[in-house]
Order: structure tokens, then C-alpha cells, then sequence
């Protein structure tokens, strides 16, 4: 079996389900577990994202999409060197991976006509469902049940932990900080489970770029940063651009000390198995007495 990978979350559930020796090609995002970087790297951005500011990365999505052209290209005589008969690809975001169509051109260049797993999740059940999907697919259904069940219990646990609580905090969870916009899809739903209420962004729905008077009508008492693709020292050197704005310091997030920079990479933006930690790790952010702090410092960090 030869799977090739263009997304970093189906490299991962890829990964969890025992197929990694199967995994002959990735994007140059994929970088958990750490042998996803031996992989041959068949998907590569079109631009650098440390080499611009969260404005201009902006501006350059925004451009890319106006004109119909992908942020994300592929190499296609990799592709070709990978061989694959299996891709695993998502419909759900431009932003997030290659083109789907440019996946369709691309596999029909191959000797031979490979399946396409295409995931496209809202939600965390559409999350433990992919991972079935492809559990299936790759002949790894037990593997899959496993993990499914795994995850499925972890999410219990925090669900009833947080019921514990009588205190619902206002939780602002955003998803990138210039221009601002809220998390979507599966982001509110974790703030539920873990025992928040977040005004800002809707169960199953893609994020959406906010005015900062919404953010403060909503008047946070906890407030996540996660930028896209941004880990914790990179969303800590972008907490300024909020720090700068009007109203801030009268948050009451802010004024408790309430504000936390996280690994959106890795646990809250990509829909594998690791939003489960993220989901652990919001459980801890929101509901301190109850939760006691185990994420480590690269996963999240308290903003001073």
C-alpha cells in the first residue's frame, strides 16, 4: 500500500492507525509525529508564512482565492515518483490544502488511478468518523475502532468533569488576530464540552472575520488565541496587534490575567486525533479547579 498524504491531519490519523511505513508522500506542513518529516514532500505553499506578517498572509490568501489559484501547489514529478493508490485530501477548506480539482488532474497523471479519500469535517464526530473512513479503506478498521473508542472517552470524561462545575465562563476563542476571526467548525464545540460558552463562533460553521466591537460586546472572560498554522512563540509575538486595540485592557479576560496563547497548529486547527488534547487542554484553560494543569509550556502559555 502507498499512501500519499496532502494534509497534515490525515497524516496523523494515518500515522495513529499503524500506516506510516505506508506513507510515501506529504505537504511540507506534516510534521507530526516527527518521521512525517522522513517522508518525501509531494505539496508545498506557494509562499513562506514566516516571512510575512499575519496582515499579509492575509492579504495573499485573500488574492489567491479572488483569482481561483491554489496557496498551495503540487509537485507533480514527486507525485508521480510517490506512486501512490491511495490520497487522502479534504474538500472542506482552500485555505487549509491543495485545490481538490488540482488533486483530481494531478492523480489522473499517475500509471495507474489511485482511490481518493476525501474528508471534510465540521464537527468532532465527522472527525472520529474520518478516522473510520480511512481505517476502512486501508484495511485498519480494528486499529480505527480502537482509536475512535480511545478518543470517544476521553471526550466523555471531559464533558462530565466539566458538568461538575456550576460556572459557565464567556470563552473568546480566535482564530487569527489581524484582521480578527473567530474559530469555527469543531472550536465551539470544545468549549462546550470543556464547560465554556463561546458567543463568538458557531457549532459546525467555518470561521468568519469579526469586527473587534464584537469581541468586546461579548466581553470574553477567557480568551484563547490559536491563530491558524501558528504555534505558541508565534502566537505569543502576534498577541500585540490586540494589545494595541481599544478596549482591551478593560476585557475581563484581560483583567483577571485570563489570556492564553495555544498551539492552534497543532490542537486546535487541524482535525485529527490530536483535537482531543486540545480539547484537554481547553478543559484546563476554562476550568482550572478542576482540571489540573498537565499541557505542557509548547502547548499553551498564559499571556502576562
Amino acid at each position: 500500500m502507498r499512501i500519499c498524504s496532502l494534509l497534515p491531519s490525515a497524516t496523523e490519523i494515518a500515522f495513529a492507525l499503524g500506516l506510516g511505513d505506508e506513507v510515501v508522500g506529504v505537504t511540507h506542513e506534516c510534521d507530526y509525529p516527527p518521521e512525517a518529516k522522513r517522508r518525501r514532500v509531494v505539496v508545498r505553499s506557494v509562499f513562506d508564512p514566516d516571512q510575512h506578517s499575519s496582515r499579509e498572509i492575509d492579504q495573499l490568501v485573500r488574492e489567491h482565492l479572488r483569482t481561483k489559484k491554489s496557496i498551495y501547489a503540487i509537485d507533480l514529478p514527486s507525485f508521480q515518483e510517490a506512486d501512490p493508490d491511495f490520497i487522502l485530501t479534504q474538500e472542506l477548506c482552500d485555505v487549509c490544502a491543495v485545490d481538490y480539482n488540482e488533486v483530481i488532474q494531478a492523480a489522473r497523471s499517475l500509471a495507474r488511478k489511485p482511490k481518493i479519500i476525501s474528508l471534510a469535517p465540521a464537527k468532532l464526530a465527522d472527525v472520529l468518523r474520518d478516522i473510520e473512513s480511512v481505517g476502512e479503506a486501508t484495511r485498519k478498521r480494528n486499529e480505527a475502532e480502537v482509536l475512535v473508542r480511545g478518543l470517544k472517552q476521553r471526550i466523555e470524561r471531559v464533558r462530565e468533569r466539566s458538568s461538575i462545575s456550576g460556572l459557565r465562563p464567556r470563552v473568546a476563542c480566535l482564530e487569527w488576530l489581524e484582521p480578527i476571526y473567530n474559530a469555527g467548525h469543531w472550536v465551539p464545540e470544545m468549549v462546550e464540552l470543556a464547560g465554556g460558552i463561546d458567543g463568538l463562533g458557531k457549532k459546525a460553521e467555518p470561521s468568519k472575520e469579526i469586527g473587534w466591537d464584537a469581541v468586546l460586546a461579548f466581553a470574553p472572560e477567557v480568551l484563547v488565541l490559536m491563530p491558524c498554522g501558528f504555534d505558541v512563540r508565534r502566537t505569543v509575538k502576534e498577541a500585540p496587534l490586540l494589545r494595541q486595540l481599544e478596549g482591551w485592557s478593560g476585557l475581563p479576560a484581560v483583567k483577571t490575567g485570563r489570556v492564553y496563547a495555544v498551539n492552534g497548529s497543532a490542537y486546535f486547527n487541524r482535525s485529527g486525533p490530536r483535537l482531543i488534547d486540545g480539547l484537554e487542554i481547553l478543559a484546563e484553560i476554562i476550568h482550572p479547579e478542576i482540571f489540573p494543569r498537565r499541557s505542557p509550556p509548547e502547548a499553551a502559555q498564559r499571556l502576562p
